[in-house]
């Protein structure tokens, strides 16, 4: 449609022009990238960080040692993380090789298909054997070799930041300290050489951290490993 101009034209401006310019500047600014998550697509760098365990079961004739290899992500920005990628289990003995190895692949592929994977930790502690469980040194209860392999899975996503610890304040320490310090004085039975623990002989399996450390004083079970007490 034709528009006719009867005012003076005293000035203009290119509409299209200024437009091009702000989308220019927009540009020029710096775009901060979505950090990278873990996903299968990831490739294997050259260099992995990696942390070694070493478990001597009384089930396996020879110790195992379980090496978990982390991949760091978005190094050097805000997003920093550090994530698992590999695992892998050696041992002298030969007598767990096939089922050891189909392990450590399935694990594996959880850990670099990304998302939540501590539910490992419960799905591997729960697998019980049906030929009976061991107690470890310090008196912690496994259920099978499996839990215990699940077991440093556990210890290691703590250390890398994935699972919070559940630590006790150092007055809960404190009351447990004295409780076993004023049962250990009461009992005279136990010698050092029936002790298979750092808790006393007589200390009864805890439901809670499967440790042998529950102790009964003044009416009251309580646990010495993790504080566990019916008494409140």
């Amino acid at each position: 449609m034709t528009v006719k101009i009867s005012n003076k034209i005293v000035g203009y401006r290119v509409k299209k022009a200024d437009a091009d310019a702000n989308n220019a500047a927009v540009a020029a600014q710096p775009q901060e990238q979505a950090p990278v998550k873990m996903n299968e697509n990831i490739e294997r760098p050259d260099f992995l960080l990696g942390t070694t365990y070493k478990i001597k079961p009384p089930v396996a004739e020879h110790a195992m040692y379980i090496t978990i290899n982390d991949i760091l992500l978005n190094e050097d920005t805000d997003h920093e993380s550090r994530q698992p990628y590999e695992v892998f289990i050696n041992s002298k003995s030969m007598e767990h090789f096939q089922w050891v190895i189909a392990l450590t692949r399935v694990i594996s592929a959880v850990f670099r298909k990304g998302g939540d994977v501590t539910f490992l930790v419960e799905e591997l502690r729960s697998v019980y054997d049906p030929n009976g469980g061991y107690f470890k040194k310090g008196g912690v209860f496994m259920p099978s070799l499996v839990a215990e392999i699940g077991a440093v899975i556990e210890k290691h996503l703590k250390a890398i930041g994935l699972l919070e610890s559940e630590e006790m304040s150092e007055t809960t320490k404190r009351i447990l300290a004295e409780k076993r310090a004023e049962f250990e004085a009461s009992q005279s039975a136990a010698t050092n050489d029936e002790k298979s623990s750092d808790y006393p002989a007589n200390a009864t399996m805890c439901g809670k951290c499967s440790t042998k450390a529950v102790i009964v004083m003044d009416g009251c079970a309580t646990c010495l490993s993790c504080g566990d007490s019916k008494c409140g």
